[in-house]
């Protein structure tokens, strides 16, 4: 099943990468990687998906924010593969900033929302290395951060 094959079944409609929100690019390909900026939770209206993990956010709460964020990279990562994401030969790695209460160990299983999304819709090329921290804040509040690492032909 294609890429886009896969995002239809699932339902999921990809977006045009946001402007970014400060001094920098969404992406940067160099050689055959492509490097793409750290995007944060957002609800279903835009809005910043704000909280703590641990105070005000359960881990389920984490991974669907994760989930959502993984859905907007694939809609940067279209955008860097000139619209084509066949081109995406791996998913080689992220990094997942969680922010969460000092108490709180479930970053991992809050990342997983988003590693096990591009798993469905990659198979094989989906599986990444991967770090999850725990932050004591991300910018505007939001409660996930998750940038990425990917190889395309």
């Amino acid at each position: 099943m294609s890429v886009y094959d896969k995002l239809k079944e699932l339902n999921i409609t990809l977006q045009q990468a946001a402007a970014p929100a400060a001094a920098y690019v969404m992406y940067v390909q160099t050689g055959n990687l492509v490097f793409i900026s750290g995007h944060i939770a957002k609800n279903a209206d835009g809005s910043v998906n704000v909280g703590q993990l641990g105070k005000d956010k359960t881990t389920a709460d984490g991974q669907a924010a994760a989930r959502a964020i993984a859905i907007d990279l694939m809609g940067t990562l279209q955008d860097a593969c000139g619209g084509d994401l066949t081109r995406v030969k791996r998913i080689v790695k992220l990094m997942s900033l969680v922010n969460s209460t000092p108490d709180f160990t479930e970053q991992h299983l809050v990342t997983n929302g988003a590693s096990e999304l591009f798993g469905e819709v990659f198979g094989d090329a989906g599986k990444h290395a991967r770090s999850a921290f725990g932050v004591a804040q991300i910018p505007r509040g939001a409660c996930v951060e998750i940038e990425m690492i990917v190889e395309v032909a």
